[in-house]
């Protein structure tokens, strides 16, 4: 422990000279006074020490009083009138002086201010309740961060102009995207995915450069980026794949909106291609979710990728039929509904020989969206059978020839079983 006559050469006041102000080398003005780590006031540098080897010196000298046994801890005010300053003392050990300089900075009395100060220290020596200790930490904390703040506030202010530039940039390219898009040759979803990859590539850029001016090492970013990556990878690799798996489907478009199509047991009208899920709209009305991942590993068929598909029936003529006359009326029954399309022209091919009916396959090409097809395939039906009719060319029925053999056996069977 340091004698009193050190102590006391250490708190020497400075004798006054006019000396310019210069900035401390700290760069600070002021520093805290503390007392288990909290502050309790703050004092200002001198001509010769600057704020902070000040209060380091006065705050190494509450320590050791206060890893002291518990005595007397009443901080005392010696004022020296001649002098203009007053000095604060515990147990006859000077623990600091208030100079004119003091003085001066929070203008007031030096002796009113070191009273001030001793109050301020009795009242921190003394074990705080509670609300007290949790205020002052509360305080302290607070106090740390409006440093922080204005130490960082040149690079504050140039990550948030960094972020507006980056917003404006960002929706500019994006509107010149989708605005250049019009021209090619790709549906609405195609578009909007590339305006969006655009979008967030100029939003990934400006975040690492405002991070950057933030202080943020490059080399640590992309690192921490990296395993956050994996990371995410790993935890949320499903919702990814379905994520990656739209990207394809709208890069690589094996349909559109719009489209009627078949994803395994699931047919209907795409109604919308997210990046997450396709959405489906049945034929009796159904909403379905289909995830990317599903749609993207499986077989798809796409009824209206072309515009018109061909259709077939199955006729059942009668054998004693001359099949060469029935397949004229056929040709020209199918050719007479205004739906069907004549190039190519329809085909009528003998395909069975069946046990009562020679069966001919009649195939014909129309529009290939689910209603049109239906009602022209039903039109083409009604037409083969009202000509045929006509022509007095039967349509015979299945036709069954049962024998029977022993009835009277049978019914003597029959009789000897029911007794």
């Amino acid at each position: 422990m340091p004698s009193n006559r050190v102590m006391a050469q250490v708190n020497e006041v400075p004798t006054p000279s006019p000396a310019p102000e210069t900035l401390p080398a700290d760069g600070l003005f002021f520093a805290d006074v503390i007392v288990r780590g909290q502050p309790i006031f703050q004092i200002g540098s001198l001509s010769n020490l600057s704020a902070s080897d000040r209060a380091q010196i006065i705050n190494r000298r509450i320590a050791s009083f206060l890893a002291q046994p518990r005595n007397n801890r009443t901080v005392t005010v010696q004022a020296d009138p001649e002098r203009g300053i007053a000095t604060l003392q515990l147990n006859n050990r000077i623990l600091m002086t208030v100079t004119q300089q003091d003085s001066q900075d929070f203008n007031t009395p030096a002796e009113e201010l070191a009273q001030q100060w001793a109050r301020e220290l009795n009242q921190a020596f003394d074990e705080p309740p509670l609300a007290i200790d949790v205020g002052q930490r509360l305080y302290s904390t607070i106090r740390q961060f409006q440093r922080d703040t204005i130490d960082q506030l040149p690079a504050i202010l140039g990550a948030i102009l960094i972020v507006i530039a980056t917003l404006l940039l960002a929706s500019s390219v994006r509107r010149i995207t989708l605005a250049a898009s019009q021209r090619w040759e790709i549906d609405y979803n195609s578009k909007a995915l590339v305006s969006r990859v655009m979008y967030g590539s100029i939003w990934v850029l400006g975040a690492i450069v405002a991070l950057s001016v933030l202080g943020m090492d490059f080399a640590t970013l992309v690192g921490t980026l990296g395993l956050t990556s994996v990371a995410i990878g790993f935890s949320l690799r499903d919702i990814l794949s379905n994520y990656f798996s739209g990207i394809i489907l709208l890069a690589s478009r094996p349909f559109r909106v719009g489209d009627q199509i078949l994803i395994q047991e699931f047919e209907g009208t795409v109604q919308q291609i997210q990046l997450r899920a396709t959405t489906l709209v049945t034929y009796d009305g159904r909403v379905i979710s289909i995830p990317n991942q599903e749609v993207f590993t499986a077989s798809i068929i796409n009824n209206t990728a072309s515009k018109f598909r061909r259709s077939s029936l199955m006729i059942g003529i009668a054998y004693d039929a001359d099949i060469t006359r029935a397949k004229e009326v056929i040709h020209e029954a199918t050719l007479h509904v205004d739906s069907i399309v004549s190039e190519p022209p329809p085909e009528i091919l003998v395909r069975e020989l069946a046990a009562s009916a020679v069966r001919i396959e009649v195939r014909f090409w129309v529009n290939s969206r689910r209603l049109p097809f239906l009602e022209s395939t039903s039109q083409v039906a009604q037409s083969i059978k009202e000509r045929l009719a006509q022509a007095g060319i039967e349509l015979p029925t299945e036709i069954y020839t049962i024998k029977l053999k022993n009835d009277a056996g049978l019914l003597n069977n029959h009789h000897i079983n029911r007794h």
